[in-house]
């Protein structure tokens, strides 16, 4: 059941709530202060490329990154119809397999990708961050808190929606490394009847302390931690943190 394939299609319906125009301002004020002027920036596990055409948008160039197939063809099928000035480029990739046709000047991965990153990979994955942003870029990112996702143990959740709807349900690892959902997806067809199909993601149980070592142990410097959206320390309780760090020379 890899994830990400019978959800594509009804990704945006389903997250329609996301603020990507509070990300994206975010961001500028994170490259504001750094004191970079990115051109090029790799959106990585874009997922359905919202994000990355907003980015678009506000003039920079955009490399998207993800490793789902049907994720990304939502995403090139939106940018033929937004048509931005500079098309983004979309590349399937893993993370612990990037390979760029050069270097970015900055980095971001939004909406918990890098918890789909097992620890034992992170040292991978941010390796190949080095590579590929430039020496003074940054590389910002965002993560479920432990808290989060020990809290979602149990939990079974609905979304709904007149064409579609989806259950999922949280259930801890016994190590406490990771939390995996089963998801089903129910899809109203053509002929009234439903369809259903089911997925398993996985999210890793990563702490701001260790993502901080990795950072620095491949060449990363300057870790800056936030709360969510905000230019500030997190709380105590903060269910998502931000983390950017530059690539040092």
């Amino acid at each position: 059941m890899t994830p990400y394939v019978s959800l594509a299609p009804f990704y945006d319906e389903l997250t329609g709530d996301v603020p990507y125009r509070r990300f994206a301002d975010f961001y500028q004020s994170l490259f504001t202060g750094y004191g970079v002027t990115p051109r090029l920036v790799l959106d990585l596990a874009c997922g359905t490329g919202t994000l990355t055409l907003e980015l678009a948008r506000r003039g920079y160039e955009l490399i998207g990154v993800d490793a789902s197939a049907d994720m990304l063809s939502v995403a090139q099928e939106k940018t033929l119809e937004a048509a931005p000035a500079v098309p983004p480029i979309f590349l399937q990739q893993t993370m612990e397999e990037l390979d760029l046709f050069g270097t970015v000047d900055a980095a971001v991965c939004s909406l918990d990708g890098i918890n789909y990153v097992p620890d034992q990979a992170l040292d991978r994955v941010f390796d190949r961050l080095r590579l590929f942003v430039a020496p003074g870029g940054v590389f910002i990112f965002d993560v479920n808190t432990p808290s989060r996702l020990e809290s979602l143990d149990g939990q079974v959740f609905l979304d709904e929606r007149d064409d579609v709807y989806c259950v999922w349900r949280g259930e801890l690892a016994e190590d406490r490394s990771c939390l995996r959902y089963g998801m089903d997806v129910f899809s109203l067809r053509p002929d009234g009847a439903w369809d259903r199909e089911g997925e398993e993601h996985v999210e890793y149980i990563h702490t701001a302390s260790r993502l901080t070592r990795c950072l620095e142990s491949h060449g990363f410097g300057d870790v800056r931690i936030f709360g969510e959206l905000r230019q500030e320390p997190p709380e105590d309780d903060e269910q998502r943190i931000f983390i950017a760090a530059r690539r040092m020379a």
